[in-house]
């Protein structure tokens, strides 16, 4: 059995998201349809993060198995072969140690969002932004996002749905930036609650349109209705996923 790291890109406006249902295509099973058409094979394709519907990746990495070994490069090809209609595409692959795991193996996970700030709404980019017409307090915004920084409960910012165990968790970095008509939002975590980017920004975007939400007040009150709303998928990218390497460069 040989493990297989792929990095891949994808647009998620018509997925149901990473995993794998009934309900409508995913990610997951458009991997797993492109490796078999390849190689008969179907193995699982595990991904460092499960994204929902509507949001994409720049570089989402996930791991397979193949019983018979195959140059990476041939992998990654024929791959891409079979995915050349679809919204998703193999930017890099390479072979793995059986104990590198896509998931548990992450170190830090990456995560980005973006707003279009501006009066007109988005044509090009209506997919793939959130538009808020309204000029925001970028200020504002920065102060608030410096105090979700950190070891919290963070509850108030998890959707009901949530399967986590604990609601615990430690934000390395939020960092907010105007550029021209966009601002971008950038996180970086070990791991994150289910829509917890997302409640994290639509909490400051309310804080940034002039609300008067206290972050202290939400993390005390552990309930999501302290917080503000859940900002829509369609702005929200998987950046990337940050893995520790050993002498040789082989992921561990």
């Amino acid at each position: 059995m040989t493990r297989y790291k792929i990095t891949i890109e994808y647009d998620g406006t018509n997925l149901i998201g990473w995993q794998e249902n009934r309900q409508g295509p995913s990610v997951q099973s458009i991997l797993r349809d492109a490796i078999k058409k390849f190689c008969g094979e179907r193995p699982d394709v595990v991904a460092a993060g499960r994204t929902d519907a509507g949001v994409h990746a720049i570089a989402m990495a996930a791991h397979f198995d193949l019983s018979k070994a195959q140059k990476s490069e041939t992998v990654m090809r024929a791959i891409n072969f079979y995915l050349v209609n679809t919204p998703v595409s193999v930017l890099a692959c390479e072979e793995v140690s059986d104990n590198f795991n896509a998931r548990f193996s992450c170190l830090r996970r990456n995560y980005r969002y973006v707003i279009l700030n501006r009066g007109a709404h988005p044509v090009l980019e209506k997919k793939r932004v959130w538009w808020v017409p309204r000029k925001l307090n970028i200020s504002a915004m920065k102060r608030a996002a410096q105090k979700l920084v950190g070891h919290h409960d963070f509850t108030s910012f998890r959707a009901s749905e949530c399967q986590a165990k604990s609601p615990i968790k430690t934000l390395d970095a939020c960092v907010i930036k105007r550029s021209g008509d966009y601002v971008i939002f950038e996180f970086t975590a070990r791991s994150f609650l289910h829509h917890q980017v997302r409640n994290m920004v639509g909490t400051l975007v309310e804080i940034g349109l002039g609300k008067p939400y206290d972050i202290d007040e939400i993390f005390a009150e552990k309930n999501r209705s302290a917080a503000g709303p859940t900002a829509p998928a369609a702005g929200l990218f998987f950046v990337s996923a940050d893995y520790a390497t050993d002498d040789y460069g082989e992921h561990i």
